[in-house]
């Protein structure tokens, strides 16, 4: 067994625990205050609303579709190979590129940057391996994806939320009585909204399942659940009568109303997409330690998720959320573009269907530029007044600096962690 995980095994879990918490909690506070951000700033829920929703919905997605294997070295940045040999190196790595994405997180949160967790990650993890163990253990060529991701993702969902919003204008904002059109329309939109998530989740988020569906097979189940959606839609757009004093210091606000209830579903969805996506994942350097910790110190390149540890990561981004998200979803909900259902759900809906073409043709993406990029979109329908251009620079840049920041945030504290321990 490798001296320094016999001697300090139990500290360094302990630790593990301690920073892995730290980084839920900054996905919570920003990566699902992004994937609410569009529900909550249009008002369709309150903040209390995607708190609930979050813990139910992220637990779900987790451990329904999260994972029982995940891959300990994350996105295949690193040949797991190199570290047969000093595992303890791996170990401080791990922690080190945990705490540095977490230290990221927590400060783009507080200046509102929905930025992408697993950039932050990937970053944070390249740069300990770089400088820690060598420049060759790092698989460079990964590093072209996410470049073009940054410029791929917005772009896609962009044009997808510009004329699905131009869609609901024709058919419903431009036109007279635009309350009944939008509760003879809006079932159809519920129908593609439940067609697209459950699309998205059984074609991306279930392979963890190792559930053996066919392409065909999940698009006739995912109009199933489309159809389902649309008659629990029904339902509920029958309690919905107009009122017309509300429309007297907004012309659409009874139409908002309409838009709202469709997003309480595309929110629930969001939330257990996120959660099959990006959670488990998110916490996967924690299950690489517990797996050379508890093995005496080999090297897996993948290695089971203790349920302990979806907890964990399921608590802490529900906390996340509750406590620091409204930054990240001031600037999405307001600072882009103002947001009511109506757009909100065409950001929404765009960025699903954003996630699925790219899937399909094997496009890198990032869900968190996928959605920000969509509320672009729906701005720029409405013309390019419509954006506050500064908060879309900014945001922009952070994106590019999350990559670099990560890493060095990471060799920092890897060596702290060597020199304490070694």
């Amino acid at each position: 067994m490798n001296v320094i995980i016999e001697n300090y095994g139990s500290i360094l879990l302990i630790l593990a625990c301690v920073v892995g918490f730290f980084m839920a909690w900054g996905i919570g506070a920003n990566d699902v205050s992004n994937a609410m951000g569009t529900s909550v700033g249009s008002k369709a829920i309150t903040i209390k609303q995607a708190i609930l929703i979050a813990a139910v919905f992220e637990f779900a997605g987790a451990f329904l579709a999260g994972g029982e294997v995940t891959s300990t070295i994350r996105s295949g940045i690193v040949d797991p190979t190199v570290f047969n040999d000093k595992p303890d190196l791996l170990v401080f790595g791990m922690i080190a590129s945990l705490l540095a994405a977490g230290t990221w997180l927590a400060i783009a949160t507080f200046y509102g940057w929905p930025v992408s967790t697993t950039h932050s990650i990937v970053g944070a993890i390249a740069g300990f391996a770089a400088v820690g163990v060598g420049m060759d253990a790092v698989q460079w060529s990964k590093f072209g994806t996410i470049v073009i991701s940054w410029i791929t993702s917005p772009l896609l969902s962009a044009f997808i939320a510009f004329w699905i919003f131009r869609s609901v204008q024709y058919l419903i904002l431009d036109k007279e009585g635009p309350f009944g059109l939008a509760k003879k329309y809006v079932p159809y939109y519920m129908l593609a909204v439940g067609f697209i998530m459950a699309f998205v989740t059984l074609t991306k988020g279930l392979k963890h399942l190792g559930l053996p569906l066919t392409t065909m097979q999940s698009f006739w189940y995912s109009l199933g659940v489309g159809v389902v959606v649309m008659s629990i839609g029904m339902v509920l757009l029958r309690r919905i009568k107009l009122d017309p004093a509300a429309d007297r210091e907004f012309h659409f606000t009874n139409v908002e109303r309409v838009f709202a209830i469709l997003m309480v579903f595309s929110a629930c969805a969001m939330a257990f997409a996120h959660g099959s996506n990006d959670v488990a994942n998110a916490i996967g350097p924690l299950a690489a330690i517990h797996s050379v910790l508890s093995s005496g110190g080999l090297v897996a390149s993948k290695a089971a998720l203790p349920t302990w540890i979806l907890l964990l990561g399921g608590v802490g981004i529900v906390i996340g959320l509750a406590t620091y998200g409204y930054r990240v979803i001031e600037t999405i909900g307001h600072q882009i573009t103002h947001l009511t259902p109506t757009r909100g759900f065409s950001a929404e809906f765009a960025t699903a269907s954003a996630v699925v073409v790219a899937s399909g043709i094997g496009m890198p993406i990032s869900t968190t530029h996928t959605l920000v990029g969509a509320v672009v979109g729906v701005g720029l329908a409405r013309g390019i007044g419509a954006l506050n251009l500064g908060v879309v620079r900014t945001i922009f840049t952070s994106w590019i600096i999350t990559v670099p920041a990560g890493a060095a945030l990471s060799i920092l504290f890897f060596f702290i962690l060597k020199y304490l321990f070694v």
